[in-house]
C-alpha cells in the first residue's frame, strides 16, 4: 500500500524568516532521504498571480471580505492542484503560509474568525503547522523591499495576537524567530523530525 505524504505549514508575520525556514526545511529533510517538496501562498496559479499583482501589493487596500474570498478561492486551487498530487505521491509538502495566514491577517482586518474558517472549510487541514513568532517591530524593521499594504505596526500587531492566540488552541506550534537562523533552523526540524517518527514516516 503506498504511504500517504505529509503536509506541513509554517506561517509568520512577512520578515519572520517564514521562507528562510521552509526552504531550509524542505533542504534538510530531502538530506535525510525524505522526499520533501516546497510551495507557497499565494500560489503560483492564476489567483494567486492575481493576489499578488493586485491586492498585495496595490495602491490601496482591498476590502477584507474581497481579500478572504480570494485567498480562499486561490487555496483551493493550490490544494487541489499542486498539493493533493504531491501528496498522493508520498511527498512531504512544505507550505509556506496557508491557512492561518487568512485568519491572522483577515481577522485583523476585522472579519469574524469563524466565517473565514467556514469559506476555506473545502481546504485540507495540515497535518502539522507551525508559527515563527517575532516582535512586529522587529519583522518591520528586517523588511527592506517594498512593503505590502498589510505591513504596517499596528495591522502586524494584531496579526500576531491572532497567532499567538490560534497558539494556544494547540494547532500551531509556536517557535522563537527571535533566535539565530541556524537556532531556528534546528529547532524546527527537531520539530517536524519527531512529528514524522510519532507517525511512522
Amino acid at each position: 500500500m503506498k504511504q500517504h505524504g505529509v503536509f506541513i505549514c509554517i506561517e509568520g508575520l512577512d520578515a519572520s524568516g517564514k521562507t528562510t525556514q521552509s526552504k531550509l526545511l524542505v533542504k534538510k529533510l530531502r538530506k535525510r532521504g525524505f522526499n520533501a517538496v516546497y510551495t507557497t501562498e499565494p500560489s503560483r496559479g492564476q489567483v494567486g498571480r492575481l493576489i499578488r499583482k493586485h491586492v498585495l501589493y496595490g495602491k490601496n487596500r482591498s476590502s477584507a471580505v474581497l481579500e478572504a474570498l480570494l485567498f480562499a478561492a486561490d487555496r483551493i486551487d493550490h490544494i487541489e492542484r499542486e498539493v493533493k498530487p504531491l501528496l498522493n505521491k508520498g511527498k512531504i509538502v512544505v507550505s509556506d503560509r496557508y491557512l492561518y495566514s487568512s485568519l491572522a491577517y483577515q481577522g485583523a482586518a476585522g472579519l469574524n474568525l469563524k466565517w473565514i474558517e467556514e469559506i476555506n472549510k473545502w481546504a485540507k487541514k495540515p497535518d502539522l503547522a507551525i508559527y515563527i513568532d517575532i516582535p512586529p517591530k522587529i519583522a518591520l524593521q528586517r523588511l527592506k523591499r517594498k512593503k505590502s499594504v498589510m505591513e504596517n505596526l499596528k495591522n502586524q500587531q494584531k496579526v500576531r495576537e491572532i497567532y499567538l492566540n490560534l497558539a494556544k488552541t494547540g494547532v500551531l506550534r509556536v517557535v522563537d524567530g527571535n533566535k539565530p537562523k541556524r537556532a531556528v533552523a534546528k529547532q524546527v526540524l527537531s520539530i517536524v523530525t519527531g512529528f514524522l517518527s510519532a507517525q511512522g514516516t
